[in-house]
């Protein structure tokens, strides 16, 4: 596990009064949903509604619409009047509240980033939701409101604290691949396949190293056609495909922190000749290196500079 990472996280903590419903805005990311009180459902399209209950934990695929009812039963708004139509986004503050009185259901709402390794997002392909129960036992909930707490706090380090925090979540989750018996546990078979997992570690470590599929099957114990089959089935590609998208995405890193030459990241990813490594990133970034360091220097020093409006703000201070 020690190349999971989370990337970066937002979260924010939403309270539904009894009948009502609110909207989660689209996001990119995939969406996470820990219910510390109360009870309820999650709807989405063509989908079962997700029962809620305390300790539900929901991971919801990028770019899905849904609902979440502090309702009896799963059922739609009826009424304009008991329904957020704004699409909220989870993360935009740090707490969220429909409807009036004491709060019928109350989640950690946020979205998140889980890469395993440099090139992989974890839940980024998920087509269905993973919908585990955990206890208070496993104290969660508090893990959970210790990262709502960082971010809202906007203290130094509370990004990567937050982050951190959520890590340990995306483990346990993680954790149940090995005991679940629910369908979505087969996205993440490479946990279970100790030898595959091993591979992806050495590839994501040291890419600059010539590694082969013969070199590979043999650090890990395999033959090469069992290797090549448990690797596919692991992660849907060929281990060379995943090791040239490992390679390219620490290029671009290297590249955007600007401290080498462009030659040394070709080195640096595994490439000898920089007009190949220069071919290959043109595949994958549709531009050079040179081309990609320079766009990521102008959006680096934009989001530097201060606006107009933040100096006046500073000066009038």
């Amino acid at each position: 596990m020690t190349t999971l990472d989370v990337t970066f996280v937002r979260l924010s903590e939403c309270a539904l009064a009894a009948g009502t419903h609110l909207a989660l805005a689209r996001t990119d990311a995939s969406t996470i949903h820990y219910c510390l009180r109360g009870a309820g459902f999650i709807l989405l399209d063509d989908e079962t509604p997700i029962r809620l209950t305390p300790h539900t934990l929901v991971i919801v695929p990028p770019r899905r619409s849904m609902t979440i009812a502090a309702t009896q039963r799963a059922t739609a708004p009826r009424h304009a009047s008991n329904y957020n139509n704004c699409g909220f986004t989870p993360g935009s503050s740090q707490r969220h509240t429909v409807g009036n009185g004491e709060p019928a259901l109350v989640l950690a709402c946020g979205s998140f980033r889980a890469n395993y390794g440099p090139a992989l997002d974890l839940f980024a392909s998920l087509a269905t939701p993973i919908v585990e129960t955990f206890d208070v036992h496993d104290q969660l909930d508090q893990v959970m409101a210790y990262a709502m707490t960082e971010l809202a706090a906007q203290d130094v380090g509370g990004g990567p604290m937050s982050a951190a925090l959520l890590k340990l979540v995306v483990l346990a989750l993680l954790r149940r691949c090995l005991v679940s018996t629910n369908a979505w546990v087969e996205r993440f078979s490479i946990l279970s396949d100790p030898p595959i997992a091993r591979a992806f570690a050495e590839m994501a470590s040291r890419p600059s190293v010539p590694h082969t599929v013969q070199s590979l099957s043999h650090a890990v114990g395999l033959s090469r056609s069992a290797f090549m089959a448990r690797f596919a089935a692991a992660f849907g590609e060929s281990p060379m495909s995943l090791l040239r998208r490992v390679r390219m995405r620490h290029a671009a890193d290297l590249l955007a922190a600007n401290a080498l030459s462009v030659d040394q990241v070709a080195l640096n990813a595994g490439y000898q000749s920089r007009s190949s490594f220069t071919r290959t990133f043109r595949r994958y970034y549709d531009s050079d290196p040179s081309e990609y360091r320079a766009r990521a220097r102008r959006d680096s020093s934009h989001s530097a500079t201060p606006t107009e409006d933040a100096i006046e703000e500073s000066n009038a201070a």
